[in-house]
């Protein structure tokens, strides 16, 4: 089965950043989808069930810690690796982000080449 990517951010330029920085494992038969809010992006990780979720935190209709915790704690979707990306970098936040279940969190603004070593270390890539 082909694994999938959900990019979910409310900012436009930072999903096309990440698609950007993702483009390569296209080229290796990954899907890249992408959601503008918490809520289309929960009802996609339910329907598609992606291998790996780039989550943004402050997002409209549903926080990126609520997704989360609903995919981590409510669905049990362990095999889903949600990584947080959000420019909230305090402590009480990534502690937050450990309780929703995030697997990684990573601030704002974030190097595209350690997201996309990310990418291909959870889909198996990596050397």
């Amino acid at each position: 089965m082909q694994p999938k990517i959900l990019i979910a951010d409310d900012q436009i330029h930072i999903r096309t950043l990440i698609e950007q920085t993702l483009e390569e494992l296209q080229d290796k038969g990954v899907a890249i989808e992408t959601a503008e809010n918490g809520a289309d992006a929960l009802a996609m990780i339910k329907a598609d069930r992606p291998r790996l979720v780039f989550l943004d935190v402050m997002m409209p209709k549903m926080n990126g810690f609520d997704v989360c915790q609903a995919v981590k704690h409510d669905l049990r979707l362990d095999d889903v690796y949600v990584v947080m990306l959000t420019a909230k970098g305090q402590e009480y936040d990534r502690q937050r982000g450990e309780q929703a279940g995030a697997d990684t969190y990573i601030t704002k603004p974030f190097d595209p080449d350690e997201l996309l070593a990310k990418a291909a270390q959870v889909l198996g890539f990596s050397d």
